[in-house]
């Protein structure tokens, strides 16, 4: 059986200094970046690689990543400083979810769980 040491999901990025400020503005931390070739960030249980060439080729189709959280609110201000538009949704069950996409348009959320 392979042993796996570690995981990244990697998202293709039309530019990589954009994309590494607005994860960082929400909070995640450079981990190491190669130049224009790659980059991670990374929070909790999570890192995403920043791979250069998103074009409508190359998205993230429907892949979405969701940040668990412990105050919805602080969350929508993070969002309205950063200037980054988000909608919010109480599903009545899981959580409270407030939806926001980064500048390639993949989609992003925090969520507040219920639980």
């Amino acid at each position: 059986m392979i042993s796996i040491n570690s995981t990244n999901v990697t998202i293709m990025v039309k530019s990589m200094d954009a994309s590494i400020r607005f994860y960082e503005s929400i909070g995640l931390r450079l981990k190491q970046r190669w130049g224009d070739h790659y980059a991670m960030v990374e929070t909790a249980g999570l890192t995403i690689g920043i791979h250069p060439g998103g074009d409508e080729n190359s998205g993230s189709g429907t892949v979405s990543v969701g940040f668990m959280i412990k105050d919805i609110n602080e969350a929508k201000t993070l969002l309205e400083e950063n200037n980054i538009t988000g909608t919010t949704q109480d599903d009545g069950k899981s959580g409270i979810y407030l939806h926001f996409k980064d500048p390639d348009g993949t989609v992003l959320y925090f969520v507040q769980p219920k639980w």
